[in-house]
C-alpha cells in the first residue's frame, strides 16, 4: 500500500471510531427518550421494543402527580443564582490572586481544589444540621449557598487561568493614565475576561442544573428540583421505568438545548479554565 492508501484507511478508521464512540455515548439518552414514550409494559417487555406505537401518557401522569414547572422553576432559580454569585465571589478572589500573588497563593489554590477530591457524603451530617439548625433545610436559599460553595473551587480555578493570561502591564498603564480601581476593574478588565466569565459562569449553570446529591439532601417538596422529581418515581413497589424516563427527558431537555447552543463555550471553558 502506499502512503497516501495509509492515510486514507486512517482516515476511514478515525471516522468510524469517532461514530462508534458516539453513538455508544448517545444510546443511553436515546433509549430514555423511546422508554419515555412507551407504556410501562412496553418498557420492561423482554426482548426490548424499538418499534411501537407512542403515547404521551407518561408526561401527562408526571404533570399530574407532580408539579413539574415547580421543580423546573427551582432548578433554574438556584442554578441562574448560583452562577451570579458564585462570579461575584470567584472573580475578585482570582483578581487578587493573580495580580497580587504571594508566597501561598499556590498552596490556597490547591487546597481550594483538594475540597473538590472528598466525597460530598463525607460533609452531609454536618451540613444537613447547619442547614437545619439554621432554618435554610427545603429552601431555595439553602440549596444556593451549598451549591454555591461547592462549585466555588473550580470557578476561581477558572477564573484565575483566564485572569493569569492577561499582561500585567496593560493594568499598570490604565493605572499611569489615572485609572482607579474600579475603573480598572470595569473598562480593562472585564472586557478582557468576557470569555472566560461566560464560559465559566456557563459550565457552572450547567453542574448546578445537574447537581443531584445536595438536592436529593437537602430539599424535598418547596425547594426540589428536577433532580428531586426524578427520584421521586423511585419507590418501594419498584422503579416506574416509562414515566422516570419521561420525568428525566423532561428534566435534561432544556439543559441539553442550551448546552447545544452553548457548546462553544463550554468547550472553552473545559479545555481553557480547567486544563491549563
Amino acid at each position: 500500500m502506499t502512503q497516501k492508501q495509509i492515510n486514507a484507511a486512517l482516515h476511514v478508521l478515525r471516522a468510524a471510531l469517532s461514530w462508534a464512540t458516539a453513538l455508544f455515548l448517545f444510546f443511553p439518552l436515546g433509549w430514555m427518550v423511546l422508554t419515555a414514550f412507551k407504556t410501562e409494559l412496553q418498557a420492561i417487555s423482554v426482548p426490548p421494543l424499538v418499534f411501537f406505537t407512542p403515547t404521551l401518557e407518561n408526561f401527562t401522569i408526571v404533570q399530574e402527580r407532580s408539579d413539574y414547572l415547580l421543580y423546573a422553576k427551582n432548578s433554574l432559580v438556584t442554578s441562574v443564582a448560583l452562577t451570579l454569585l458564585g462570579l461575584a465571589l470567584a472573580l475578585p478572589a482570582a483578581y487578587s490572586m493573580a495580580f497580587f500573588k504571594s508566597r501561598r497563593t499556590k498552596d490556597i489554590l490547591m487546597w481550594m481544589l483538594s475540597t473538590k477530591m472528598m466525597p460530598a457524603v463525607g460533609a452531609l451530617v454536618p451540613v444537613y444540621v447547619m442547614a437545619q439548625s439554621s432554618g435554610l433545610l427545603d429552601t431555595r436559599i439553602g440549596l444556593i449557598v451549598v451549591f454555591t460553595l461547592s462549585n466555588l473551587p473550580i470557578m476561581v480555578w477558572m477564573l484565575y487561568s483566564c485572569l493569569k493570561e492577561i499582561p500585567g502591564e496593560i493594568l499598570e498603564a490604565a493605572r499611569m493614565d489615572g485609572a482607579s480601581l474600579w475603573q480598572e476593574f470595569r473598562r480593562v478588565l472585564l472586557p478582557l475576561t468576557m470569555g472566560g466569565l461566560a464560559s465559566t459562569g456557563l459550565l457552572c449553570l450547567v453542574l448546578a442544573w445537574n447537581e443531584a446529591f445536595w438536592s436529593l439532601n437537602l430539599s424535598a417538596a418547596k425547594a426540589g428540583t428536577l433532580a428531586t422529581l426524578i427520584a421521586s418515581y423511585s419507590s418501594p413497589e419498584g422503579l416506574f421505568w416509562a414515566k422516570l424516563s419521561a420525568a428525566s427527558f423532561m428534566a435534561v431537555a432544556p439543559i441539553v438545548v442550551f448546552g447545544w447552543f452553548s457548546q462553544k463555550q463550554l468547550v472553552q471553558g473545559l479545555t481553557f479554565g480547567a486544563v491549563k
